[in-house]
């Protein structure tokens, strides 16, 4: 049997109709259910995505397997008002996503790992994301704190 060669690249255009299925399959594995899934996820998904390489420097990153796609792993800017410093610029993490099959083999890992190697490449002072309740022990073994973040539910 030929072994497993596992592979971490940069995602290109033609990889997010991928990213987009991982997002929306990580939404229904997060108990969103099927029938609240957007008529036009997909058209949504890909066109954030264009915005936002074209202005937060986004960067997706694919995982494969012998050339199968396995997972994926979305990072850009986080800009959610205006910032006044360089000297403090946030990322954001999002739509980490491993194929059931390949879970708890280092793969998300890796995946983490090559976005906070770009995030940093881009001045990025902290990486942000939001982790699933499942999520939270591989982030706090990357080194990922509980932060002051406070929500408030609006339903």
């Amino acid at each position: 049997m030929p072994e497993k060669t596992l592979t971490i690249r940069e995602a290109v255009k033609s990889d997010d109709v991928i990213i987009a299925k991982h997002l929306c399959q990580l939404a229904l594995e997060l108990g969103v259910t099927s029938d609240s899934i957007r008529h036009d996820w997909l058209e949504k998904t890909t066109r954030f995505i264009k915005r936002a390489r074209d202005e937060l420097c986004y960067r997706g990153f694919m995982a494969e397997i012998n050339g199968q796609v396995i997972g994926s792993a979305s990072c850009q800017i986080l800009e959610l008002y205006p910032m006044v410093s360089e000297a403090y610029q946030k990322g954001y993490i999002w739509g980490l996503y491993v194929e059931p099959n390949y879970r708890r083999q280092g793969v998300a890992t890796k995946l983490m790992d090559q976005s906070v190697i770009y995030l940093k490449d881009i001045g990025c002072t902290k990486a942000v994301l939001h982790a699933s309740d499942t999520g939270k022990l591989l982030y706090s073994g990357l080194g990922y704190v509980e932060s002051n973040e406070m929500v408030l539910n609006l339903e």
